[in-house]
């Protein structure tokens, strides 16, 4: 885990979103900018050539790719908690990476690391079944692989004591509460706007390891990676924002992977 006054980061970004003639975001764009693309898997958004494209992009031009594992949920984009079997989660799981790892061969990559998507994410910040069901999966798959989350989570918790490495995640351009967790997207003010705002907050983070929270609170955060959403308005601009911030202090951007 990154500690206070660490120089050298990840950017991350959910990519590989669009579905069919319905396009999502600039992931060619975005690619140019991030240094690990958590690309979706088919089930909350992604068609399959879609995400073979966005594998063989993200190849080229080096950037790791994760597999970004959602509820099978097209129509709610992956973001209403679904009360499922562990025992079927777990197979949703493996199912999504071995997809998405088949179409990164192809591309001459392979996928690196998990990343929970929208709903399952915030689930298993504290939801201890699910997630044990979607360590299950990991561990099932690759124990070589990581997995990233929000720090303090259940999920990262149980990941660790399964020998998994952790990725603790800090995003860019959402509200967090005194708590250290994310501002629900139903509040007022859960999502940032502001490029150069975001841009001087995740400095903040990264050299001190300290954001403030929605009730203006100074809390701690420490994070390997930040998260530039790739599906919200004005996403380029914040992403490039972001990464000009943080290398104009000095912090070197790079994947966690290597």
């Amino acid at each position: 885990m990154a500690t206070v006054g660490t120089l050298r980061i990840d950017l991350n970004s959910d990519l590989g979103e669009s579905l069919g003639t319905w396009r999502l975001g600039n992931d060619e764009a975005m690619l140019d900018i991030v240094t690990s693309a958590n690309v979706a898997c088919g089930f909350h958004a992604g068609d399959s050539l879609t995400l073979q494209q966005t594998c063989a992009a993200a190849a080229e031009r080096g950037v790791v790719v994760g597999a970004q594992v959602g509820y099978r949920d097209l129509a709610g984009f992956g973001r209403r908690f679904i009360d499922m079997e562990p025992a079927e989660l777990t197979a949703d799981v493996i199912y999504q990476i071995g997809a998405l790892d088949a179409l990164c061969r192809v591309a001459g990559a392979r996928v690196e690391y998990v990343k929970p998507h929208g709903a399952l994410y915030n689930a298993i910040v504290t939801h201890e079944e699910q997630a044990a069901a979607v360590v299950a999966a990991v561990v099932a798959v690759d124990r070589s692989l990581p997995v990233m989350g929000l720090p303090g989570s259940v999920f990262l918790g149980l990941a660790a004591a399964a020998g998994l490495r952790t990725v603790s995640e800090a995003f860019a351009d959402r509200a967090y509460t005194p708590e250290g967790h994310l501002v629900s997207r139903r509040q007022p003010g859960a999502v940032l706007h502001d490029p150069q705002e975001v841009g001087a907050r995740m400095v903040r983070l990264a050299t001190e390891g300290r954001i403030t929270a929605i009730d203006g609170t100074e809390i701690e955060v420490r994070a390997d990676s930040i998260c530039t959403h790739g599906d919200s308005p004005g996403a380029v601009e914040m992403a490039r924002s972001v990464r000009d911030a943080l290398t104009s202090k000095g912090v070197e951007i790079a994947p966690f992977t290597r």
